[in-house]
């Protein structure tokens, strides 16, 4: 076969480190541009993009040329440094070390983008905890309560 071809989709979710230093509406919106320029810059394709206080949800067409941990750590490494040098948090603002990494298929994007895009919405029912518990459940991850996060609520 002469040509490659690929498709795969995945949605990231994390959180910050300090229950303190949250995502704050005021600028909320202009970490998704940040980071959707990151995203756009490795070649991947924003879906969706919706942050919380408490975290945040990427869903992307995934470049196979550029590794997850990459991506995430380019991420979080950039969007630290972003906040902090425009001093949006009165607090230190870092992500926490974790991360989910979740695929869907092609038929569920329409699915994964409303999901995100309602976030405000669906966290008026459900906590972060919960939520990201249900993906891992979900998608069969054994996991350790004592080593995903570092919940605001512990």
């Amino acid at each position: 076969m002469a040509n490659t071809y690929s498709q795969a989709y995945f949605h990231l979710v994390f959180s910050p480190k300090n229950s303190k230093a949250l995502i704050c509406k005021s600028w909320k919106n202009e970490l998704e541009k940040y980071i959707t320029g990151i995203i756009q810059n490795h070649n991947h394709k924003l879906l969706a993009i919706g942050s919380m206080p408490d975290h945040i949800h990427i869903f992307i067409g995934y470049n196979l040329n550029h590794l997850i941990p990459d991506l995430v750590e380019e991420i979080k490494t950039s969007s630290n440094a972003w906040i902090k040098y425009n001093k949006l948090s009165k607090y230190k603002f870092e992500w926490q070390k974790g991360y989910g990494a979740f695929t869907h298929s092609h038929s569920n994007i329409d699915t994964v983008v409303k999901y995100i895009l309602n976030q405000e919405k669906h966290h008026k029912k459900e906590s972060f905890k919960d939520e990201y518990q249900e993906f891992l459940r979900k998608n069969d991850i054994k996991y350790n309560d004592k080593y995903i996060f570092d919940f605001f609520d512990d």
